[in-house]
């Protein structure tokens, strides 16, 4: 396959976007990334302390790459995804969550590709989607596909901040793309609206107090500080995307897999509470919901719960306080103290007599807020 039908035959597979950028060059996003960790705002990820090294350049993680072919795919939603943050008594699930998961459709798509060129050019390759030590927006960036913003996120002048990412590596060197420049001006939109203010500079984040890693990378309870601020957000954040002017260049997604499925355009958070481990897989069936577990995803349902001011939940929370599960039951109570402060005191001390797990206990210790 001669180079110029490279990114056309992506095009052709349903890629949004194909780029092309050279892997074996020096560039300034290792540096960074190795500051980002070494100033701790990768919190908890520690796989990014242990692999960072083979993330600091395409070519740790491949020494005879040449050059990187960086494909997209957009998922602009076909509405306002903060609309349901004002009807608090359902949920607010990331844009991207809301059907299919996009790695498998991606890399389905991305092997094809390069398993094509393979073919043609007898040229090495391999493919990553988001599940390999390969940083994908810089990569996109070099290439051209669009710039980091000061959310960190890709954005492109045609699709705005919803693109999914992949990138195939390969031997042959291939005639790049020119890179893009930064086109954010003065603008601080993404920055203003974050609701746990996870930015402590432009272009920089810090992750422990980003709602998405909160809600979905984050193990134990959430701290209490962010709780209120999560408002009915019970796996990722899109604020910071969605507010981005140069969303209003972009189209609608075409690919029916990342339409939202009818049940999670804002389900009831009383029905998601009441998920066990069967109905919870079930549910999230190839979803990307389903690797954080259910009882992670309940604890989110949970807080969510504590803010929405809606009694009419009090029976879920009051279930779900005697969960099996420690996180589960520690996040009941605070929704319980959040939605009946005298319930909860008329509760607490002889929960406390019976409770064995210190978090739990904590939780029925608990200051308001």
């Amino acid at each position: 396959m001669a180079q110029p039908d490279l990114a056309a035959h992506a095009l052709s597979l349903g890629f949004t976007d194909a780029r092309i950028c050279r892997a074996d060059e020096a560039w300034e996003a290792g540096e960074r990334l190795a500051q980002f960790v070494a100033d701790k705002q990768h919190a908890t990820m520690v796989w990014m302390q242990d692999t960072l090294e083979r993330r600091k350049h395409p070519t740790a993680m491949w020494e005879d790459a040449r050059s990187a072919v960086v494909v997209a795919l957009n998922y602009g939603p076909d509405d306002d995804p903060l609309e349901s943050l004002n009807h608090r008594s359902n949920a607010n699930i990331s844009v991207y969550a809301r059907n299919a998961d996009y790695h498998d459709l991606m890399k389905k798509r991305l092997k094809r590709l390069a398993r094509e060129f393979a073919q043609q050019t007898g040229e090495g390759v391999k493919v990553f989607v988001d599940t390999a030590p390969l940083m994908e927006k810089p990569l996109a960036a070099k290439a051209g596909m669009g710039w980091q913003g000061k959310h960190t996120n890709l954005v492109s002048r045609e699709h705005g901040s919803w693109l999914f990412l992949g990138v195939m590596l390969t031997t042959a060197s291939l005639e790049p793309d020119a890179s893009e420049i930064d086109h954010c001006g003065s603008c601080t939109a993404c920055l203003d609206i974050c609701p746990t203010k996870a930015f402590p500079e432009p272009y920089r984040i810090d992750a422990a107090k980003c709602i998405s890693y909160l809600t979905i990378e984050h193990k134990g309870p959430i701290a209490r500080e962010f709780r209120r601020p999560m408002g009915n957000r019970i796996y990722g954040c899109d604020d910071c995307l969605a507010v981005c002017p140069w969303n209003k260049f972009a189209t609608k997604t075409a690919e029916v897999a990342f339409h939202p499925r009818p049940e999670l355009r804002g389900p009831l958070l009383a029905d998601l509470a009441e998920l066990d481990d069967a109905g919870f897989r079930q549910v999230f069936t190839a979803s990307p919901i389903k690797r954080i577990g259910r009882d992670r995803f309940v604890r989110n349902v949970l807080i969510a719960i504590g803010n929405s001011d809606d009694l009419s939940l009090l029976p879920v929370v009051r279930m779900r306080l005697d969960d099996e599960s420690a996180l589960v039951r520690g996040m009941a109570v605070w929704a319980l103290q959040q939605l009946s402060p005298e319930e909860f005191s008329s509760l607490s001390a002889r929960r406390l007599a019976e409770e064995t797990d210190s978090d739990v206990c904590a939780e029925w210790r608990g200051a308001t807020g």
